[in-house]
């Protein structure tokens, strides 16, 4: 049964809900309208993540620390790949941060719809605030990591570039991307529950098509196009450019991430619109 609410305005207008049929218009206008809604939303995702944890908000700094001594002793001391001359560990954690906010986002995307089951059956709302919300909560654990970050350069004696300024520019492609999947990924999470066993894999598997513990460079240039499609490249190698001063990625390789990026942003936020009327019923 297609999910329909029925609410009344205070001047006693009564306005009926019903869903669309077909492709649907996007009308994101809603969202600007219940913005608040994704202020406490989010908020409460932050608040719920590290409630009851003896560490609290220092797990956002661990996380990614560990992962960078795993990933420093793999690809360094055993492996001994190269990192354009830049000290292993800040070469890294650099890129550890927008590929934290990108596989959280993406995680908690992808399992949003169940997990917030409760009120999607009750009360009528956007359903695109549910990703958007938790693509968003992970920017106070990317800010807290930023600062680590800031310190590391310090002490490397590493100062930004001037190209510093399109640092925003890599985060939003990340967001982008991580929520164009993740509509994807949360609504067929409803049908098939199925994803939400594929989604650690997954992220896990990208981690590693991505230049996360070596540079770009180590993969061949006849695969770099192929290699381009994979967004987060770009996003992780401008951070490198950006912040340490590492070899710019090619525009040819920006401009295909981008593109990816926007494709699946679009596609997702209108199979998500058009499969949003079923949500209350498979939930």
């Amino acid at each position: 049964m297609a999910e329909s609410v029925l609410t009344t305005k205070p001047k006693g207008e009564v306005v009926i809900l019903r869903p669309s049929r077909g492709w649907i218009s996007l009308n994101l206008k809603e969202l600007w309208t219940f913005r608040e809604l994704v202020y406490f939303m989010t908020w409460r995702d932050i608040k719920v993540r590290y409630k009851q944890t003896v560490l609290g908000a220092a797990w956002a700094i661990l996380q990614p620390l560990i992962n960078m001594i795993v990933l420093t002793f793999i690809f360094g001391n055993l492996a001994k790949l190269s990192t354009d001359n830049i000290p292993r560990p800040i070469f890294t954690f650099t890129a550890l941060l927008p590929w934290g906010l990108f596989s959280k986002a993406l995680t908690d995307a992808g399992r949003s719809m169940l997990t917030n089951r409760s009120m999607i059956t009750k009360i009528y709302f956007p359903r695109l605030i549910i990703p958007l919300s938790s693509v968003l909560g992970g920017l106070l654990d990317f800010l807290i990591q930023f600062v680590i970050l800031l310190m590391m350069m310090f002490y490397y004696h590493i100062t930004p570039t001037q190209a510093v300024w399109t640092l925003p520019f890599f985060l939003l492609l990340s967001l982008i991307t991580a929520f164009g999947l993740g509509l994807w990924l949360s609504a067929l999470n409803v049908l098939y529950r199925d994803v939400g066993y594929v989604l650690p894999f997954l992220t896990q598997v990208w981690m590693l098509l991505t230049p996360v513990a070596y540079s770009a460079k180590t993969i061949p240039l006849k695969w770099q196009f192929l290699y381009a499609i994979n967004p987060m490249v770009g996003v992780v190698e401008g951070f490198r450019w950006a912040l340490l001063g590492a070899q710019p990625p090619s525009m040819t390789m920006l401009w295909i991430s981008f593109f990816i990026s926007v494709v699946l942003l679009i596609s997702g936020l209108y199979y998500f619109r058009r499969m949003e009327r079923t949500f209350a019923d498979m939930i």
